[in-house]
């Protein structure tokens, strides 16, 4: 992936964190207390620092996955592996990545998986 992109695609990641986050604090009394509590960061920083359990404890099971799938395409951007399917190794359109940009297969390996797991 080009740096331009990968750069393009890492704040679309942070902006969706930082939706979680809103929505989370929308919502949730205790959220907001811990998101208070802590020293006035970047969402990006407050999103990737390790929080309170009670934190974890709102976060349904849904966006749970969606925060672990995040944080590990931004780890996939910054070690240079960002873009490449897990499963097969061949690159991710970018068409799926602007979709999705936390998205770890192809849309071929994906479809199997989901295939398989029906």
């Amino acid at each position: 992936m080009d740096a331009e992109f990968s750069e393009r695609m890492k704040e679309s990641l942070f902006t969706l964190k930082k939706e979680i986050i809103n929505t989370l604090i929308a919502n949730n009394e205790d959220f907001r207390a811990i998101v208070e509590g802590i020293d006035p960061k970047d969402f990006a920083d407050i999103a990737s620092d390790d929080m309170d359990r009670k934190m974890l404890e709102t976060i349904g099971s849904k966006d749970m996955k969606r925060m672990r799938l995040i944080d590990s395409a931004i780890t996939r951007i910054e070690q240079g592996k960002y873009g490449s399917c897990m499963k097969c190794g061949k690159k991710i359109p970018k068409e799926r990545l602007e979709a999705i940009p936390y998205a770890l297969m192809c849309i071929e390996c994906q479809s199997a998986d989901e295939r398989r797991n029906r």
